[in-house]
Parts: C-alpha cells; sequence; structure tokens
C-alpha cells in the first residue's frame, strides 16, 4: 500500500469537516440574543425604564440580529477572494460582538454614565448585529460545502446557534451566579475570543466525499445528546441546590461533550483517505487475479470502472450540475414574488410573537409569581425546545411551517391562561415552533431561489422578525403592561399582564397559517417537478454507492 495517498496533517485541517466543528463552536456561543431576560431586570432598574423603553431596546436587539444584509453582502464579496473568504464575516462579527456588550457593561456597572435610551438602543442593536454575521458565515459555508444535504447542515448549524442560549446560561450560573452585570462582560468577551481562535477554520471546500450523510447525522446525534444532557442539568438545578464544585463538575461535562465534534471531524477524514487509497487496492486486486477465470476478472474490472463512472465521472458532475441550473429557472417570476411575500409575512409572524415571548420571559415570569431561578430554566428551556425546533425541521417543505404556526397558536393560548405551570408547558411549545422556522425558511428559501444569492435573500426576509418583534413587543406587551403596571409603580402583577399579548399572537398565528397554505399552493408544482426528483435522483445515487460498497 502506498501511504503517500493519505492526507498530510496540513490537509486534515483544511477539511470541509474541521470547517464544520470550527462553525459548530462558534455557533455554541452566538445565540447571546435569546438570553435577554437575564440581564434584563438589571437593564431595567439601573436605566430607570419603564417596560415600553425596556421592549424598545429589546426590538433593537432584534433589529440587529435578524437585519443582516450586510453580512450577505460582505460575504458575497469576500467568499471567493484569493485573500478573502468567511473568516472576513466572522471578524467582522466578533469586533462587533465585543463593543456592543462591553459598552452594555460600562453602563450598567456605572463606569459610563447613564446615556439616553437611543444610545441604548445603539449598544444592543451593535451587539445582536454580531449574530447575523456569525450565522451568514456558518450557514451559508454549510450549504456550499454539503449541497447535497442543505436541510440537514442548516439544521445543524441552527440547531447549535438555538443550544447557546441555554450553553451561555450555564457557564454563566457556574461562575457568575445571581450576577447579570459579570453575564453582560461574559457575552463581551467569550463569543469574540472563541470566534477570533476559530475564524481561521471556516472555508468552503468544493468537494463531494463518501459516507457525508453518516457523518453529518453524527453531528447530529451530538447536538441532541447535548440537549438532552442540558435538559438533565436544568432540571437537576431546579430540584436541588447545588454547590459552586458541584455546578463547576456539570459545566465541565458540557465541555467535553462539546468536544467531541472534532472526533466526528476526524472520522470523516479517515473515511476519505479511505476512498483515495481504495482504487489502487482494487486495481492491484484486479491484477492479482491472473488464476481467474477471464470472464471474473473482466467482472471485476467492469464494476471497478462503473465506480468511478458513479461517483467520480466528469459526465456524471456535468449533468447533475446542468440539471441543478435548468431547474432554476423553473419557478416563474409570479411564483417567486408571492413565495417571497409568503415567507415574509409567515416569518414576521413566527418569529416576531417568538422574540416578544423570550424578551419578556422575565417579566412575564415575574408577574405570575415565579422565582429568578424558575426564570432561568425557562429561558434554558427555551433555548434547548429552540434547537429541537430548528434542528428537526431541517428537512424542509412549506407546509411545515402551516403546521407549526397552528401549533404556535396553540401555545400562546396555553399561557395566556396564566394556569400555574402554563408558562412552562407553553413557552416550550413556542420555542419549539419558533426554533422550527429557523431551518425551514432558509432552507425553503435556498430550494425555491437558489444558493448564488442565498445570503442576501435570507437576510431580506429576515427583517421580517424585528418588524413583528417591534408590533407584539412594544405596541402590544409593552403598552398593556405599562398600563396595568401602573397602579403598583414599575412591576405588573398577575396574568393580565401578558394575556392581552398571547391573545393577540395566537390571532395573528392563525392568519399566518392560512398565509403558509398559500405558500403551499404556489410552490406545490416547483417542489413536484423539481425538488422531489432531485431528491430522489440522490437516494439513487447513494444506493449505487452503498451497492458497489
Amino acid at each position: 500500500m502506498n501511504l503517500d495517498y493519505y492526507p498530510s496533517g496540513k490537509s486534515v485541517i483544511k477539511s470541509k469537516w474541521v470547517a464544520t466543528a470550527a462553525s459548530i463552536w462558534i455557533q455554541c456561543t452566538s445565540g447571546s440574543i435569546y438570553t435577554f431576560s437575564i440581564y434584563s431586570p438589571i437593564l431595567k432598574t439601573t436605566q430607570g425604564y419603564d417596560q415600553s423603553t425596556l421592549d424598545t431596546i429589546s426590538v433593537f436587539k432584534d433589529i440587529g440580529a435578524n437585519a443582516g444584509l450586510l453580512s450577505g453582502i460582505l460575504y458575497s464579496a469576500t467568499a471567493a477572494a484569493p485573500r478573502g473568504g468567511p473568516w472576513v464575516v466572522l471578524l467582522a462579527g466578533a469586533i462587533q460582538c465585543f463593543v456592543g456588550y462591553f459598552l452594555t457593561w460600562l453602563t450598567v456597572t456605572g463606569a459610563l454614565p447613564r446615556p439616553p435610551a437611543a444610545i441604548m438602543c445603539f449598544y444592543m442593536l451593535l451587539a445582536a448585529h454580531a449574530t447575523t454575521f456569525f450565522n451568514t458565515a456558518n450557514v451559508v459555508t454549510g450549504v456550499h460545502n454539503f449541497s447535497s444535504y442543505r436541510g440537514t447542515i442548516v439544521g445543524i448549524m441552527k440547531g447549535f446557534l438555538g443550544l447557546s442560549g441555554a450553553i451561555l446560561i450555564q457557564v454563566y450560573l457556574a461562575f457568575f451566579k445571581n450576577n447579570p452585570s459579570s453575564y453582560l462582560l461574559l457575552l463581551a468577551l467569550l463569543p469574540t475570543i472563541n470566534t477570533l481562535l476559530l475564524m481561521g477554520f471556516v472555508r468552503i471546500y468544493k468537494t463531494n466525499e463518501e459516507d457525508e450523510e453518516k457523518h453529518l447525522n453524527s453531528f447530529s446525534y451530538l447536538a441532541v445528546t447535548t440537549a438532552a444532557y442540558l435538559t438533565a442539568v436544568i432540571v437537576i438545578q431546579n430540584v436541588f441546590e447545588l454547590k459552586l464544585s458541584v455546578r463547576v463538575f456539570t459545566f465541565a461535562l458540557l465541555i467535553l461533550l462539546l468536544v467531541f465534534p472534532i472526533f466526528v471531524a476526524m472520522a470523516a477524514q479517515r473515511d476519505k483517505s479511505y476512498w483515495l487509497v481504495k482504487p489502487l487496492l482494487e486495481h492491484k486486486q484486479v491484477s492479482d487475479e491472473k488464476d481467474q477465470p477471464d470472464e471474473d476478472v473482466m467482472t471485476i474490472r467492469q464494476e471497478h470502472g462503473e465506480y468511478h463512472k458513479v461517483l467520480n465521472g466528469p459526465e456524471q458532475v456535468s449533468k447533475t450540475t446542468n440539471e441543478n441550473l435548468q431547474n432554476r429557472d423553473n419557478l416563474n417570476l409570479v411564483q417567486a414574488i408571492v413565495s417571497f411575500l409568503c415567507l415574509f409575512y409567515t416569518t414576521g409572524c413566527a418569529m416576531g410573537s417568538g422574540l416578544a415571548t423570550v424578551n419578556n420571559l422575565g417579566q412575564i415570569g415575574e408577574s405570575l409569581g415565579y422565582t429568578t431561578l424558575q426564570i432561568h430554566s425557562i429561558v434554558s428551556m427555551w433555548s434547548i425546545w429552540d434547537f429541537l425546533g430548528r434542528f428537526t425541521a431541517g428537512y424542509p417543505r412549506s407546509a411545515f411551517i402551516a403546521f407549526t404556526l397552528a401549533a404556535m397558536c396553540f401555545g400562546q393560548g396555553i399561557i395566556a391562561s396564566g394556569f400555574p405551570g402554563a408558562l412552562y408547558a407553553g413557552s416550550i411549545l413556542v420555542a419549539l415552533c419558533y426554533g422550527s422556522q429557523w431551518s425551514l425558511m432558509p432552507t425553503i428559501a435556498s430550494e425555491i431561489f437558489g444558493e448564488a444569492h442565498l445570503g442576501t435573500i435570507f437576510n431580506a426576509i429576515m427583517i421580517a422578525s424585528p418588524v413583528g418583534s417591534y408590533i407584539f413587543s412594544v405596541k402590544i406587551f409593552g403598552y398593556y403592561y405599562d398600563k396595568e403596571a401602573y397602579e403598583y409603580g414599575n412591576t405588573c402583577i398577575g396574568k393580565q399582564c401578558s394575556m392581552s399579548l398571547f391573545v393577540t399572537m395566537a390571532g395573528l398565528s392563525i392568519v399566518g397559517f392560512y398565509v403558509a397554505l398559500v405558500l403551499f399552493i404556489c410552490t406545490a408544482d416547483f417542489y413536484a417537478r423539481v425538488i422531489i426528483p432531485r431528491a430522489l435522483r440522490s437516494v439513487r445515487r447513494s444506493r449505487v454507492t452503498d451497492d458497489v460498497e
């Protein structure tokens, strides 16, 4: 065997699998926007805000987190440049993250004088805007690296982003318990340092390898295991009062779990080495079969040739590429416009109401009598169920959006009831449906509009999210909360504080359900002619590969 065909250490590091592991680790610290409820109480008290002002700041956070046109444009401009690449987008995100959260921390601790609310809105917008740069760089790079498994890789990246909220809260509880101002400093440092260390590994690799699905599934299993572990830790934290040493130990186990993506990358690289060497071994085997009848030798050689024709033949690649290019044009202009508008509305309805819920969990929990630890647990559980929604919705169909909006309506109704434990059950269901939108929307957008300008189209649709957040958070929740809290000062007590919000959101979710049905009807023919046949061709190629093996 010629060992020269095994990849060198340099080629192991420079691979799509190491790039995926690095992207996962960056995603694990990029979800600070979902933990606003952890530090919003201290922000409200130190700056003297009422609820409407606090919700306005949260909306600017959502604007920054979703208006990612700049990140999409920067990615398109630098990804193919000789010295550019996704690392440029990640670097821009790291700078914004640090500046935004660091200035917020200085303000909350009193190191800087109390600024006007508009300045604090800018700080939050800048800090959250970093998320779009992290997310665009990691998701779009993943789609380019695994174009045959777009839904899977989007679900993985979005899933770990969803888990990041719970991961960050575990860091907070392990080292900064009941000190939310220190949590703001953590948000300024941890995502920034993590991104700077890993951004050089995130690159685009135009390669097609064997067993991609198997190793992507390994990333998925790891994500599910991490979510299960976080859930168990949260439950234990609610039942027992854990000492610092125990909290540090549980956090160390979490870090151990998060190391495993690199082992998946190493296993994928070993498989790649095998497929590089296998043709030489087969050729040697054919040469050594001199004692076999000529018919047997010809059969082996024929199978060997068919193997290369299926897996590596330029004719097959060219044919598939031409088919994909032709399929891009099969969606007419009217269908494209209607699809974009439907995606925009359903995104605004689902994500806007979801953000209004997670941004105000602190105030909602306080009005219903939940303790600080219980509120922290609810925010953590939100992140986990958000992850499950992102992860399980990685296999998209436009009808799924309608289903998730209907389920979200039910969850909002549960929270509006104000019954004991309703916030737990309702927020879990809303988080699951909210998270699913993060995987459904970009994957459907990539199928309908293609990959060429996916970053820009994705972020254009995402503008609907902060628009919805503004309507739900400021115009509905903030208004009614301050109106009910007028008699008690700055705090509202009772289920009436949030009932109007969730009843209204449930009604708009029903409207979103019907809009999603329009999207399904508009794209049904396109999916039947293009997407489903493409998936079937991929399955057939996979079966041929398995038979050859």
